[in-house]
């Protein structure tokens, strides 16, 4: 690979591948890793034959290095390549001092060893670009290896035509060995460069020890590999370690830095019963905890994974550069032959080989097929840096279009942590703890709370976005047991009219109520205080500011939904209440009909329909799998200060990628003309060559420093 659009070919070929769950390909080391989907069988016969198919070769580490998990310090390639690199170096800048420091270039002794020391770097330094040009025409296709390889060997070839003949005149081993070394010195910088765009994903990987000390059952402690780890061992944790796997804390109390994970600045209290993450710090105290999830299934690894995704993405946008970069290389040679035969009837051999050789040389097809990826890649690195994780190109490719955005209420503008604000019939708290028991909603944890009694309950079942039903036996007879949503009750019949007073003074107050009934007759009511997140108002003035507009969809009934939206600053015409799940769906349909753009945002399984639905699914911190798979964007930040920060991100993201492909497609509009009408040299085109890729992956790089 010469080039950061190599390795990005080279990434597409491997994860084509079947099995491969994604592939890290490193330009400046010359290597690949690949992660296979949990349960495919590992063919690496068929990763080698994809290569190869796309025009390069590999092979397989068979030792890499077991102190560092991958094959990264197994890089003779690259080691070869900057002899290379140096070695070009050198030859051009003597080349250069005795042309133009000496004014040695018409002796014979100096042009005959300007032609040995040119043929040096031609075998050496550039067979990267021979081999590369060769390989891409086996397979019928062609490259940047293509114009360079030309392009150089155009003036190597000419000037040993003038020498051998004996004609006279000027030689061009110089600009011959110039042209190599100079690309070659830009793709070095260029893959310097591009190993910082993707340098979130490399500490992402560094971050989990390699090691952890396992409590034996004699209170021992020995330290083992990682990967020896098994679900249901004791780690010890000392101040100052770094977690190695996922887990709960099952003695002991400290505080742990998630930073690295989440991007949350603030160190979180852990004691018995909390879980603990892979990659994160233990601060100040000694914690054991027990291993609940190890490999690819922790919430580091899932991160990982899902920055690999993004970073080896493609957006619509990039069809663009693709469909031009395919047509490039054959139009740029059609262009260079053109110049070429133009200039040697009216100026002669010597003008028409060099002006040939600048167009070659000048074209740029690396900057275009990389203006895309490189601001994805940096886009999706800086978001995983504050605890934005993004699918995709795609979905940072909509994210940079919304126009609407509706939040769920619930665990998105409220904390999601309701409890028990009043009772209508404290009598009644026995029966609904015991229905609530079973269920994982947060408004059924705080109810289940009110009582440890059992009651025996048949049929229990959880119907989604309403409540809960069981059967309860009173003497010989069965009787249907709810406990839900008002809405819910009402509609199996239920008269709620001797609580309407309580419901009204509770739902003005922003709780929720929920409503407890033994057939058609209302048992009791108990309204839920959920607080508002500290600065949901100050995000919704955010977004309203960038002139989005804000919907609030919820299950809850109106009052308690328009109290809420009251203090966030959402518009009671934008509110929507006692909207089932399903419902939510059919609402962002809706405003998709009319026209708008919509993220969701939310967390929950209930949420899984509108997060799809949505043009952008975005899911909180503790949303659950179901809605993180829907989700387009996850924030592992529990503050939906996210939201905008990321929704920015994105519109930046979007606005490096068109002014990378502007700036890509103005470089060659204006560059090969130039060089077809004789006004620049080959030597500046080579070095306007290397700086056009470098110019669009620096772009890209701005998004990293983003505030």
């Amino acid at each position: 690979m010469t080039c950061s659009n190599c390795a990005r070919h080279v990434t597409e070929a491997i994860q084509s591948a079947p099995g491969v769950r994604s592939a890290t390909v490193s330009l400046e080391n010359q290597n690949a890793v690949v992660n296979w989907n949990s349960g495919a069988t590992e063919n690496v016969p068929a990763i080698l034959q994809a290569v190869k198919e796309a025009g390069y070769e590999a092979e397989e580490i068979q030792n890499p290095d077991a102190s560092c998990g991958c094959a990264s310090c197994h890089t003779p390639t690259k080691h070869n390549w900057q002899i290379n690199l140096w070695l070009g170096i050198s030859v051009t800048a003597f080349l250069m001092i005795g042309e133009w420091i000496f004014g040695w270039m018409m002796q014979p002794w100096f042009c005959w060893l300007s032609f040995a020391l040119a043929a040096i770097v031609q075998i050496f330094s550039g067979a990267q670009f021979y081999r590369g040009a060769w390989r891409q025409l086996k397979i019928g296709s062609s490259n940047m290896d293509t114009l360079v390889a030309l392009g150089s060997t155009t003036a190597f070839g000419f000037s040993c035509w003038v020498l051998f003949s004996g004609r006279g005149g000027h030689l061009y081993f110089m600009e011959a060995a110039a042209i190599i070394t100079l690309i070659s010195l830009g793709h070095f910088f260029e893959a310097r460069v591009s190993e910082k765009a993707s340098g979130a994903l490399k500490l992402l990987m560094e971050l989990a020890p390699q090691t952890a000390r396992r409590k034996n059952s004699g209170e021992s402690e020995n330290e083992i590999a990682i990967a020896e780890l098994k679900i249901g061992d004791q780690i010890v944790l000392r101040p100052g370690d770094r977690i190695p796997v996922d887990g709960i804390v099952i003695e002991g109390e400290s505080a742990v830095d998630e930073s690295s994970l989440t991007g949350e600045s603030n160190p979180v209290d852990k004691k018995s019963g909390a879980e603990v993450f892979a990659g994160t710090i233990n601060l100040n105290g000694r914690v054991i905890m027990r291993v609940t999830k190890t490999g690819d299934a922790t919430a580091l690894a899932h991160v990982i994974a899902a920055v690999q995704r993004a970073q080896s993405s493609r957006a619509e946008i990039q069809r663009l550069g693709d469909r031009v970069s395919s047509m490039f290389v054959p139009a740029v040679v059609a262009v260079a032959v053109a110049a070429g035969i133009f200039w040697g009837i009216h100026s002669g051999a010597e003008k028409a080989f060099i002006v040939a050789a600048g167009v070659l040389i000048i074209a740029c097809p690396c900057a275009m097929g990389l203006a895309t990826p490189a601001a994805i890649m940096a886009g999706a690195n800086a978001a995983s840096r504050r605890g934005i994780l993004i699918r995709d190109g795609v979905a940072l490719e909509k994210a940079g279009k919304i126009s609407a955005i509706v939040f769920d209420k619930t665990g998105t503008l409220t904390m999601g942590k309701p409890e028990v604000a009043a009772i209508q019939n404290s009598g009644t708290k026995n029966l609904a703890a015991a229905l609530a028991y079973n269920s994982t909603h947060p408004i059924s944890h705080a109810i289940a709370k009110l009582s440890e009694g059992k009651i025996e309950l048949k049929e229990w079942k959880e119907i989604r976005g309403n409540g809960i039903e069981a059967k309860s036996e009173i003497g010989n007879e069965k009787s249907e047991i709810r406990l839900g949503s008002l809405r819910w009750l009402r509609e199996n019949g239920v008269d709620l009219t001797a609580g309407e007073k309580f419901i009204s003074e509770w739902s003005n107050q922003s709780a929720t109520i929920v409503g407890l009934a033994e057939e058609k007759s209302l048992l009791g009511l108990f309204a839920m205080r959920d607080s508002v997140k500290s600065n949901a108002a100050k995000v919704i003035e955010q977004l309203q500011r960038q002139g989005l507009k804000i919907f609030l969809v919820t299950g809850d009934n109106s009052q308690t939904a328009n109290a809420i939206a009251k203090q966030v600053g959402i518009a009671p015409k934008n509110v929507f209440t006692e909207v089932r799940p399903e419902q939510k769906a059919e609402f962002i349909k809706k405003l998709q009909a009319q026209g708008e753009h919509v993220a969701f945002v939310g967390d929950g399984i209930n949420d899984a329909p509108a997060l799809t639905q949505a043009d952008l699914g975005i899911a909180v911190s503790r949303a659950s799998d179901i809605a993180r798979d829907a989700a387009d964007i996850i924030l592992l930040k529990s503050e939906i200060e996210a939201v905008p920060e990321a929704l920015g991100l994105a519109r930046a993201t979007l606005r490096t990628i068109k002014q990378n492909l502007f700036w890509a497609f103005f470089y060659n509009a204006v560059g090969v003309p130039l060089a077809a009408c004789g006004f620049i040299s080959p030597i500046f085109c080579a070095a306007a060559m290397g700086a056009s890729d470098l110019i669009v992956i620096g772009n890209a790089l701005r998004l990293l420093r983003r505030r």
